[in-house]
């Protein structure tokens, strides 16, 4: 009986629902979760965006004094103005020096004034980056990327070239980010173990190099194989890795740092700047003299460790090999008698031409 009863109860409830979607049912369907995305992307903006903006307008009023009032900013604000700056072309050392934060993931100085200098400052600060953007920078070499790889050791997407000498810089990388010997000291390749064998950039993933030539992306592909050069955007990632958003291309890495100022922040005197591709090279070449001169100290560089382990090695060979043996009396006296009839013969010589010399 009890069971009869549940079962028309159920019926009856079935009956009442309504499957027709175009009707109007009791509990019609809300569309809060869309309003409120809408709505997110129509409101104003916040106070401190119109702040930010407003002192991007007059930044070079401060950069000067800069040093001393970045210190009390939050990490969000300083890469915010880091931002400003490098669109405004105002980013060099002293500014990105001033603004670095311990706490940033991500590093954008494309297209500025930053040197090696700058660079390095900023790796000891900022030791957990994740990406770092240096393309078009024609002041960053080789030796300011070593010591980002070097200091920072969570950095997973680089990007690189856009200009002949980023390119030139991007080119000789190759010798920084391929794997190594830690330990050059050993005098055979039989003594050495696994340990020994490090990668100069270990957790370097992605490396975005739009202008990259064929050589050299075959050379990336043979040396350094664990590094996906250019990524492409897919659904379904790239060998079961999502690609991520640093290291796909056309993309800059200060954008969300930036989305709610007001882009006229960064115009000047109201003109609109041509658009450009970002990576985009410039036809300016280097001097041969400047190539030359850059592919010695290259190439010192390269080699300054050979050297210095052939250094090791002979000085390891002169303490192996024992002190050279005294010299026999023996030998002593047979060259004391030679030496002495060299001397006699010499004499009698001299006498016999003495003597001719007066018969004449």
């Amino acid at each position: 009986m009890e069971k009869g009863k549940a079962l028309s109860a159920i019926t009856d409830s079935l009956t009442k629902l309504n499957f027709n979607i175009g009707s109007n049912s009791q509990y019609p369907i809300t569309t809060s979760h869309v309003s409120r995305k809408t709505w997110e992307k129509r409101r104003p903006p916040s106070l401190v965006s119109l702040c930010l903006g407003l002192i991007g307008k007059h930044l070079e009023d401060i950069i000067l004094d800069l040093d001393a009032i970045a210190g009390n900013f939050p990490a969000d604000i300083k890469i915010a103005m880091a931002a400003i700056a490098r669109r405004r072309k105002l980013l060099n050392d002293e500014v990105i020096v001033s603004l670095a934060d311990s706490s940033w993931e991500f590093l954008d100085i494309s297209g500025s004034d930053v040197s090696d200098i700058g660079l390095v400052k900023v790796a000891e600060i900022c030791k957990f980056l994740r990406a770092v953007d240096i393309s078009r920078c024609s002041r960053i070499t080789s030796g300011g990327v070593s010591d980002l790889v070097q200091h920072c050791h969570s950095l997973e997407t680089l990007r690189c070239g856009g200009c002949p000498r980023s390119d030139y810089t991007a080119r000789w990388c190759l010798d920084i980010f391929k794997p190594k010997l830690h330990n050059m000291e050993g005098d055979s390749w039989e003594e050495l173990v696994t340990a020994e064998f490090v990668n100069g950039a270990k957790s370097l993933r992605w490396l975005v190099w739009p202008k990259i030539d064929k050589a050299t992306l075959e050379m990336y592909a043979t040396e350094c194989p664990r590094i996906v050069v250019n990524p492409k955007p897919s659904p379904f990632g790239f060998r079961g890795t999502k690609v991520p958003r640093e290291a796909l291309p056309d993309v800059a890495l200060d954008d969300p740092a930036v989305e709610d100022i007001d882009p006229k922040t960064w115009v000047l005197y109201g003109s609109v700047p041509k658009a450009m591709p970002p990576l985009l090279s410039s036809p300016v070449e280097l001097s041969m003299a400047e190539k030359f001169r850059l592919a010695f100290v290259e190439r010192d560089n390269r080699l300054a460790p050979k050297r210095a382990k052939n250094i090791r090695q002979h000085q390891r060979r002169a303490e192996r090999d024992p002190v050279p043996k005294r010299a026999d009396h023996s030998c002593i006296y047979k060259l004391g008698i030679h030496a002495s009839n060299v001397t006699l013969s010499k004499k009698d010589q001299d006498k016999k031409d003495d003597k001719q010399d007066h018969q004449k």
